[in-house]
């Protein structure tokens, strides 16, 4: 018999139950342990349990068994996890900026990281609750875990975007497009464009030998990027589908030990002279999760960028008490 996976899912809303989903659906897991705040809400528990047994009906169409358990709020059965998403928010707090949920999400990740901690959790953490480097930084303090076991959806998401409208702009595959949204996830995220390359070939080059095709308004491409998720907001008042996947595609990248390069928040550890806290850079994970933070050349510009979006992030962190 092989390895059985197991992930565990925190915060069963729109996001954590197409987590749940997207994970039955691509065989990535063999044992799903899911949870939510039930005590004292009987709404919460008929929730996680319609999930639950929303997801067994739909098993006979997967790939393959995997097990399912309702762990209400016993957030200690996580223990024995390899990777732990956690995807408790309230998404209607963000509907103007992904700061509205600060106080909400930090207080509820309070809940649940000292039991998981205390319980001897030592896998890897995917979390994509918002704002999401503060909430990752947060992760990372209160469970003194390896800070490479933390991981944040960061600008996993963001650059996903932007290859969608750079995509849609040239008529090129966006599997073929490198272009990464660096910084925070939120609005002082920025597009490193002096990085951005169509199957290896630079922008730059592109833009002088094929003007009409390159010749994109760049500040509009990424705004798109910035305020994509915004247009999915206002149409059905959550994000569900695109942020479930990148947490999905990172805890692919955590079990199969795949050695993935995609930017998401990590611990900064001097990283463009910054230190302390989570934010988004290009790292490789693998089974040890983040285990390398990748570095380009970044203009004066971006890396001016870079530092003004790492700002917003301490002070949210100061907000909080975090810092």
């Amino acid at each position: 018999m092989g390895t059985v996976t197991k992930v565990g899912i925190i915060g069963m809303g729109h996001v954590g139950a197409h987590v749940a989903n997207s994970l039955v659906l691509q065989g990535i897991a063999d044992e799903l342990y899911m949870t939510e705040q039930c005590s004292g809400d009987e709404d919460r528990s008929a929730k996680l349990a319609a999930e639950v047994q929303d997801l067994g009906d739909s098993l006979a169409f997967c790939p393959h068994n995997v097990a399912l358990f309702n762990c209400g709020d016993d957030y200690a059965r996580l223990a024995d996890c390899d990777v732990i998403v956690n995807a408790a928010g309230k998404v209607s707090l963000a509907s103007k900026d992904r700061d509205g949920e600060l106080f909400y999400t930090t207080d509820t990740a309070k809940k649940f990281i000292k039991p998981i901690a205390d319980a001897g959790f030592d896998g890897v953490w995917v979390t994509i609750a918002n704002p999401c480097d503060v909430v990752a930084t947060e992760i990372w303090k209160l469970s003194g875990i390896d800070p490479r076991h933390v991981i944040g959806t960061g600008t996993a998401l963001d650059s996903s975007r932007l290859k969608y409208a750079l995509s849609r702009a040239t008529g090129y595959d966006q599997h073929s497009i490198c272009a990464y949204m660096l910084g925070e996830h939120g609005s002082s995220m920025f597009a490193a464009w002096s990085a951005v390359n169509f199957g290896g070939k630079p922008l730059a080059q592109l833009r002088r030998e094929q003007p009409e095709r390159f010749g994109f308004d760049e500040r509009e491409i990424e705004e798109e990027a910035r305020h994509g998720g915004y247009v999915t907001y206002a149409g059905k008042q959550c994000t569900e589908f695109a942020v479930a996947d990148a947490a999905c595609r990172l805890v692919r990248a955590v079990v199969s030990n795949e050695h993935y390069i995609t930017p998401c928040s990590t611990l900064m550890t001097g990283d463009y002279g910054e230190e302390g806290f989570f934010t988004s850079l290009p790292c490789v994970v693998g089974a040890d999760g983040v285990e390398e933070v990748m570095h380009f050349d970044l203009s004066d510009a971006e890396l001016a960028e870079f530092h003004a979006s790492c700002a917003h992030v301490k002070e949210n962190l100061e907000r909080i008490g975090l810092r």
